[in-house]
């Protein structure tokens, strides 16, 4: 895999203490420097990865009446599914070429945000797409857990910092799919480049070209994982919250060549949220005279709100 370095989660879950610092020097170092890694080790079992693929496309599948049906209005697409060519990028008017489902947040009824959240959508025609859709989000959720840690430890705080941050987080599960392109594009690729707005992604399917990663002197690379590696990358709320010093990099999907454009591409990113009264103020240990705060103070809530609109998915 081109300039994107591999890490295993099982040296920071290891009860060796020097290979537990070795995982959080590795994954510290490539996110100040290029914002992504390529991790093993994660929760997620073959087994599971297969059956979440069949559901998804099954679901995607579906006529496109029986898919609208699933378009929540007045949630900004935060539950349910989007349309095709509904977002866009921040700055962008063409909308990216993919349409998408939402699995969000299982909070109990006590939970402080249990009214905060949409509840999830359920497809009644696949029995078992929500089901495993939740063991995916879950399995997930716990894999970024640990990834926070470590980074929690690389930048001089509690190792648990972010736990309850993360415990009933606004995080997104969500399947993309990448259509056959079947008349050629008019300024609009399969996802334009972005930032993501989250603490961290974590992205499945990115085992085959189409994610690329801009690199701080411009140059586009590919992301290319293996089959048991999920690709990580850090989100925008998590550099704002380092004062830059974990780096969010912009990334894209492109479209295939011309011959491979009768087929479909299917990824699955589970963009880890913080609950939406965390405040994202710059940390005081990564502002110093070499690095001058470099945001205005705003909560995890607020910041999200704002991109919505820049995305088209809220209307002002």
């Amino acid at each position: 895999m081109q300039n994107i370095p591999s890490v295993n989660l099982r040296d920071f879950l290891s009860d060796d203490p020097t290979r537990k610092q070795k995982f959080v020097n590795e994954i510290g170092s490539a996110f100040e420097d290029i914002g992504f890694v390529a991790l093993k080790g994660h929760f997620l079992d073959d087994q599971l990865v297969e059956e979440l693929y069949g559901e998804i496309k099954n679901f995607f599948a579906l006529p496109i009446e029986t898919k609208r049906g699933y378009e929540i209005p007045g949630i900004g697409g935060q539950r349910g599914y989007v349309s095709f060519g509904t977002e866009h990028a921040k700055g962008r008017k063409e909308g990216d070429l993919k349409e998408f489902w939402h699995f969000g947040q299982y909070v109990s009824k006590d939970s402080k945000y249990a009214t905060e959240y949409p509840e999830n959508v359920e497809v009644k025609e696949l029995p078992r797409f929500n089901v495993v859709g939740k063991e995916a989000y879950q399995m997930l959720e716990k894999t970024g857990v640990y990834v926070l840690r470590a980074l929690a430890i690389h930048l001089g705080l509690d190792e648990f910092y972010f736990d309850n941050y993360a415990k009933d987080g606004n995080s997104i599960l969500r399947p993309i799919h990448y259509p056959p392109i079947t008349a050629e594009p008019e300024n609009a690729i399969r996802a334009a480049a972005h930032g993501d707005i989250n603490l961290i992604t974590l992205l499945m399917g990115a085992q085959g070209k189409g994610l690329q990663v801009q690199k701080h002197d411009g140059e586009w690379i590919d992301a290319i994982a293996e089959s048991d590696e999920l690709v990580i990358n850090v989100g925008d709320m998590l550099s704002r919250h380092t004062n830059n010093k974990l780096k969010s990099t912009i990334h894209q999907v492109v479209n295939p060549p011309r011959e491979l454009w009768g087929t479909s591409r299917y990824s699955i990113p589970f963009f880890m949220h913080p609950v939406s009264d965390m405040p994202l103020n710059c940390l005081e240990n990564c502002v110093d005279a070499q690095n001058p705060k470099k945001f205005d103070d705003i909560t995890a809530g607020a910041y999200l709100y704002e991109r919505l609109v820049d995305l088209g998915l809220i209307k002002k």
